[in-house]
């Protein structure tokens, strides 16, 4: 396989030419996602070790398959918010993994020219509309990006209808500590009296760092969306297949104008909340509990729905590709501190039809 190509790369968001969503259409695709997720995190794990990436990451080993099957149901249109564990989202909606990889190292050739790093990752040719580290707050951006896309629209007046997946859906990826996030509630509402196009999806890994979700949640996760009216629907968020129909029908739903949904993937995260875990020794969750959940595993229950030659060639490329990341991002040059106040402020504004800069 060809490496990327070596030497500086411009932020995503201000490059020229839009992404390409990943290709998730397929059991083989997604697979192959999954597969890419878990080398990438485990290639990562290697990288904070080593001190090449500073800071340290919030693994996604586990959960990979509520990002690769909600991601599957989205269109090249949509959008998406992530949260502080956010590399399986950003890749599974297609960033390249050098530039993902770079970013997280903070070098030139990372997808936002290394000034994100692994909580603010963003690519908007794709849709991604960044990472966040504060918990729960990418719901408000998803639901602000929702109103905007119908306001646009409404602007342009009256058009043919086209095709279903031109109807943007916003997608707002977050974990079980934000349920009793003010702010997440106050996205339900707005989302629900507008009856705009967002998905909110929660990750319940049963942990907010190191609480357990069942003495912090007051009732459930299904019954916070259900109080503001908004169908919620609870998923095996372990089983890809499974996520996948689940985000298709809330998906078809909002773009069929019937407001926002919901899903609760029960999931698990095999790492620690954050790799310092491993420096402070935590003991919050029982061994016989981690390997109960391993036992669930959605890499070899994916693997189970293709044959052995199949997953044994996409195991090889995705190892390549890989192989190839690594090289591309510790090759990439450091950025140049003179330019640290670049992009302070947003340039190229344009305001909206009718209103008044």
């Amino acid at each position: 396989m060809t490496a990327p190509p070596a030497g500086p790369v411009r932020p995503a968001t201000a490059a020229g030419g839009p992404g390409r969503p990943a290709d998730l259409g397929t059991t083989a695709g997604r697979y192959r996602m999954l597969r890419l997720i878990r080398g990438f995190e485990e290639l990562a794990l290697g990288l904070v070790k080593s001190g090449a990436i500073p800071g340290g990451i919030h693994p996604y080993i586990g959960q990979e398959a509520v990002a690769v099957g909600v991601c599957s149901a989205l269109g090249p249109a949509d959008r998406l918010t992530s949260t502080h564990r956010g590399h399986g989202h950003v890749l599974a909606r297609g960033t390249a993994p050098h530039r993902l990889l770079a970013e997280l190292l903070g070098r030139v050739g990372g997808s936002n020219g290394g000034r994100g790093g692994s909580m603010h990752a963003a690519d908007v040719s794709l849709g991604i509309l960044g990472a966040n580290g504060i918990v729960g707050a990418g719901a408000p951006i998803a639901v602000g990006a929702a109103w905007a896309a119908r306001q646009a629209a409404a602007d342009r007046g009256p058009a043919e209808p086209g095709p279903a997946e031109r109807v943007p859906v916003a997608v707002a990826f977050f974990g079980d500590g934000a349920l009793n996030q003010g702010v997440l509630l106050e996205s339900f509402n707005l989302a629900a009296m507008w009856r705009l196009p967002v998905l909110f999806v929660c990750e319940n890994n049963g942990y907010a760092t190191t609480l357990p979700a069942a003495t912090a949640v007051a009732g459930s996760a299904t019954g916070r969306a259900a109080g503001f009216g908004i169908p919620a629907e609870e998923v095996d968020g372990m089983d890809t297949e499974a996520v996948r129909a689940a985000a298709l029908r809330a998906v078809e739903r909002a773009r069929g104008g019937d407001g926002p949904g919901f899903l609760e993937c029960r999931t698990y995260r095999y790492e620690g909340h954050h790799t310092m875990e491993r420096r402070m020794k935590l003991r919050y969750r029982a061994p016989e509990e981690v390997e109960a959940w391993r036992g669930r595993d959605p890499l070899p229950r994916a693997a189970a729905l293709l044959d052995p030659a199949t997953v044994a060639e996409l195991d090889r490329s995705v190892a390549e590709q890989l192989s190839a990341a690594e090289e591309f991002a510790l090759a990439s040059e450091h950025p140049d501190p003179a330019g640290a106040s670049d992009h302070l402020y947003a340039d190229g504004l344009r305001p909206r039809a009718g209103v008044t800069p």
